[in-house]
């Protein structure tokens, strides 16, 4: 055996370990208990699925698959960001309607 085998054999188990931390992932986005819970599980799979697209680059030995991983980098950034956002808006509503309704009675 020789040098690139093991380094592919690493670098494949390396792959099928994250992959299985996004399939646990995706369990505790479902099951949360709260949002904050879910929030956290998507970014750990956009953090993971970053890692799998830059151990392809170096597998592969294709350069601009860490262009592509930049983007999605930056896209998971967004996505995480803008579920915050909006869990924030729901949770100040929700807030707000409690002391509204503590006030009236």
């Amino acid at each position: 055996m020789n040098y690139t085998t093991v380094y592919n054999y690493v670098l494949m188990g390396c792959m099928l370990l994250l992959a299985l931390y996004i399939l646990i992932a995706i369990v505790r986005s479902f099951l949360g208990p709260k949002m904050s819970d879910r929030i956290i599980a998507v970014n750990m799979i956009g953090t993971f699925t970053i890692s799998i697209i830059a151990i392809l680059t170096i597998y592969f030995g294709e350069d601009y698959l860490a262009d592509v991983c930049l983007i999605y980098a930056m896209i998971s950034f967004l996505s995480v960001v803008l579920l915050s956002k909006i869990w924030m808006g729901v949770y100040n509503e929700k807030k707000d309607k409690k002391t509204m309704g503590g006030e009236e009675e």
